[in-house]
């Protein structure tokens, strides 16, 4: 599936906290929520509800969003362009550091957070043309392109497959590090195939095959771990959890 706006310059002038807002609401929405509630948000950001429910009333005054009393908020169409921008940014920047200056995937989030809100457009065409124009970043997550088009892959969360369900792994949130270099020493990274050989009962942990070894997958990470099936016969359980998708 894609979406798109028009983006061109849409966060210049937006300010850090403001598009730290926006490209919050914007995830949170991503989970599909129509609206998403000043307590979800709060917990998003590490902030306390009055001050996300200060912001949201400035969001509101801007246009940048809209806010329902009791409903929660969501972004307009010029605050969704401007969450698109950002994306853009921050996940060609951790490809950036990731394959031109060698950092782990577990560290590129967080560099990236820094640096997403002072990068000129003319450097991030330059890194995108660097890069040979990518459209995943390290994690798996989709690039918007420079004219806002955002590509969403139909994918399940790993925790929702049946035994005897195969498919690849394309997406991993970055949201923790620790469970990013979990993965790293056992040499999983997007891209991989996999199948599910085992599930242990009230919640236990899934026995998945990578290639030629058998690892244990436990809930919170495999709750993280979005996969694309290979045949939905046997495939998921129910409708997928919704992970944490970032940045």
């Amino acid at each position: 599936m894609a979406t798109s706006a028009h983006h061109a310059h849409a966060s210049r002038g937006a300010g850090t906290v403001v598009e730290n807002y926006v490209k919050a609401i914007y995830t949170l929405q991503s989970r599909g929520e129509d609206t998403v509630t000043t307590s979800a948000l709060a917990e998003r950001l590490g902030v306390t509800p009055g001050s996300a429910s200060a912001m949201i009333k400035k969001l509101d005054g801007l246009g940048i969003a809209e806010h329902t009393r009791y409903h929660g908020v969501r972004l307009t169409e010029r605050g969704e362009s401007i969450a698109l921008a950002v994306t853009r940014k921050h996940r060609l920047l951790e490809l950036f550091l990731a394959e031109s200056l060698g950092l782990s995937w577990d560290r590129v989030h967080g560099e990236a957070e820094l640096l997403e809100h002072v990068l000129s457009d003319e450097l991030v065409a330059l890194i995108d043309e660097k890069l040979g124009h990518p459209t995943r970043d390290p994690h798996g997550d989709p690039i918007p392109s420079a004219d806002g088009v955002i590509e969403e892959a139909d994918t399940w969360a790993l925790e929702a497959l049946e035994v005897g369900a195969r498919g690849t792994l394309v997406r991993v949130s970055d949201s923790d590090p620790a469970m990013l270099r979990y993965l790293a020493e056992r040499g999983i990274a997007p891209g991989d195939r996999l199948e599910i050989v085992d599930r242990q009962p009230f919640g236990g942990p899934l026995s998945v095959r990578f290639s030629d070894s058998i690892e244990a997958i436990g809930g919170t990470l495999a709750r993280v771990m979005r996969v694309e099936l290979h045949g939905r016969a046997r495939g998921a359980r129910s409708k997928p959890p919704v992970d944490e998708i970032g940045p």
